[in-house]
Parts: C-alpha cells; structure tokens; sequence
C-alpha cells in the first residue's frame, strides 16, 4: 500500500502532502522535516530508494525523485514494487507536465486543487488507480469541463427548487 505521496521544494518547503493513514498535523510535519533531512544528506550517486523503518515502522520504503526545485517522495510499505513506485512517480510527474506544460513550484502552489485531482485520478487510498498518463489527462479533462460548464453531480429534478 502507499502510504503518502509528498511535493516539497529543495528548501523543504512542503507543496503537497497527501498520507493515506492518518496522520496529526504535527506528526506530518515532523515526517517532512525528517525526510528532508534524509533527502539533502543523500549523495548523488547513491539509490533513489530509502528504508524509513525508524520513522514509519517496519518495511516502509520511500522512493524519491528531483525533478528541478522538487522533490517527488513516495512513500510505501513492501506490498509494492520500488520500480513500479518509480514509474508511478514518472506517471504523476508526465501527467503535471501535460497539464501546465513543464510544470514548476508555482504551477503546483497555484493549482493545488487540480494537482490534487490528478493524484487521486493516479492514487486513491493508498491503491494505484490508473498508471496510463493519457487515461489520467482524460479524466482531468472531463472534471474540468464539468467544472466549468456549473454542472452539478444532482440532476434537475422537476419542481425542486433548491428548498
């Protein structure tokens, strides 16, 4: 299962978190700042993942990537495959990427609700949903013409009239 997905800046600054099993407010930023910590004291030619054992329990991994000014971490426990983990990243990253056209820091602070949408068109629950790219730009595509058409979810019905 995946446990969390997290967008932070190479300043640490988190962009987007987003944990499948509760987690406080203050026990989240406390796994960010530690993964932080993790991340920068990483060497450049050592492996993208990283046994978090001491901070998330028993085989738990993480899988990071830098893609510019950020950090794309997920993090997962050993019923997933690291190099599928990897690939899911690169999905998710493809699928910013097609939707703000070489998506940075500000396309993600800006946007955070459509970011939002497209991992949880990728990742729900903690479950891998879709891994095509193109399926997941469909999808977004489709709520953001809902969105801005004002259509609502409840059909009209007759004679309601929203009392």
């Amino acid at each position: 299962m995946i446990r969390g997905v997290i967008i932070m800046n190479d300043q640490g600054k988190p962009r987007l978190v987003k944990f499948y099993e509760f987690q406080p407010v203050e026990k989240q930023q406390e796994l960010i700042r530690s993964i932080y910590k993790i991340l920068c004291s990483r060497a450049d030619n050592v492996s993208n993942f990283v046994k978090v054992d001491s901070l998330f329990g028993p085989d738990v991994r993480l899988v990071y990537k830098t893609f510019a000014t950020l950090y794309f971490v997920f993090i997962f426990d050993n019923s997933e495959n690291e190099l599928a983990m990897l690939d899911l990243m690169q999905v998710f990253v493809e699928t910013l990427d097609k939707c703000f056209s070489n998506v940075c820091e500000l396309d993600i602070v800006f946007n955070f609700n459509k970011v939002h949408t497209i991992l949880d068109e990728i990742i729900l629950g903690g479950q891998v949903l879709e891994t095509s790219s193109s399926e997941v730009m469909k999808a977004v595509d489709e709520i953001s013409k809902l969105e801005r058409s004002g259509n609502s979810i409840i059909p009209s019905i007759p004679g309601w009239q929203g009392r």
